[in-house]
């Protein structure tokens, strides 16, 4: 299966993207991105994560993969594909500051399986779940969906479009969403799935991980 993403780039909003699957016939765009991203998930294992993120006006689920493995130099290495640099810096500073992860001898590497490029602060609590989540050797739940904005402080800040991302989530046979407690606010999850609202990263790690 050959997969191409295209973004949009004059004519309007530019956060948008498109997703094609080249045939015998051509390109054919694919209908449901969530399903094609999601379509080779491992379940059961440590480090994977499911984010909902926002392309444009498009709630679509992606797979975040963290590994995290000891080192043996002085400067452990920082890697990550499909969310900036600067952000996965972030997230460990945040973690090791206020969650007491000792990291500092940890190699951490991050991915968004799928070729996707995030760049949204949304990604932030679904990659230090990720991350944690491989630190500690212990996987999460098959069935989560993590997203929410991470502060220098340790608080899981409120993001936009939450409804579309829940409901994107129900549609896939996802049971329970962490997100923002403040989130929860103007609107009624759909019926068939568990929404949870957390206001640091220590109380979200504990239901992820709990």
């Amino acid at each position: 299966m050959n997969i191409r993403l295209s973004v949009k780039n004059r004519f309007g909003s530019t956060n948008e993207i498109g997703i094609f699957e080249m045939n015998e016939n051509g390109l054919k765009e694919v209908g449901n991105p969530s399903e094609l991203f999601l379509s080779e998930r491992p379940l059961g294992v440590a480090g994977s994560t499911v984010l909902a993120s926002m392309e444009g006006t498009r709630p679509v689920l992606v797979e975040l993969q963290a590994l995290v493995s000891s080192t043996n130099f002085p400067s452990p290495r920082r890697m990550c594909t499909g969310i900036d640099y600067n952000r996965l810096s972030l997230i460990i500073a945040v973690l090791e500051k206020r969650v007491g992860l000792f990291l500092q001898n940890q190699d951490a590497y991050l991915n968004v399986a799928g070729g996707v490029k995030l760049d949204e602060p949304a990604v932030d609590l679904a990659a230090a779940v990720s991350i944690t989540s491989s630190f500690r050797d212990q996987p999460t739940r098959p069935f989560d969906v993590v997203f929410g904005e991470i502060g220098l402080t340790g608080e899981v800040r409120a993001v936009s479009r939450v409804d579309q991302r829940v409901r994107e989530a129900q549609k896939l046979g996802f049971k329970r969403v962490i997100l923002p407690e403040k989130s929860l606010k103007g609107w009624h999850p759909p019926e068939g799935i568990e929404v949870i609202g957390v206001s640091t990263v220590s109380e979200a790690l504990s239901v992820a991980l709990g």
